[in-house]
């Protein structure tokens, strides 16, 4: 796999990638849009197309800082309309299959160590 460049927007970086709230947002839109057509696929519906679309919301917490206050997430399945009752039921279950999301959901934990030299 390739190195992925990462970085923040100006003054802080140079915008010469994605920054990691952007990765987070790619990451559940990804994750829910594999899930998604994972349960199709099982429930033999076809899928012409999907396309996916992530609005991160951001707002400063009680200090001032700039958090991530919630994901919006659209998926767009194209479908034949015979297919759509057989994918009532992957509407219904496909977001609990999706590691990503289920885990920001919940909360992760996160720990630290910082090792200088």
């Amino acid at each position: 796999m390739p190195d992925l460049v990462t970085d923040e927007a100006e003054p802080l970086g140079k915008n010469a990638g994605p920054n990691p709230s952007r990765l987070l947002s790619a990451a559940v839109g990804n994750c829910l849009s594999s899930s998604l057509l994972f349960c199709l696929s099982k429930a033999r519906v076809d899928v012409d197309d999907l396309k996916a679309s992530v609005e991160t919301v951001m707002r400063r917490n009680e200090k001032g800082r700039w958090r991530i206050a919630g994901l919006k997430v659209k998926l767009h399945p194209i479908i034949k309309a015979e297919d759509v009752s057989r994918s009532k039921r992957c509407l219904e279950v496909y977001e609990d299959f999706c590691i990503v999301t289920e885990s920001v959901r919940k909360g992760i934990e996160v720990k630290v160590d910082v090792e200088t030299g």
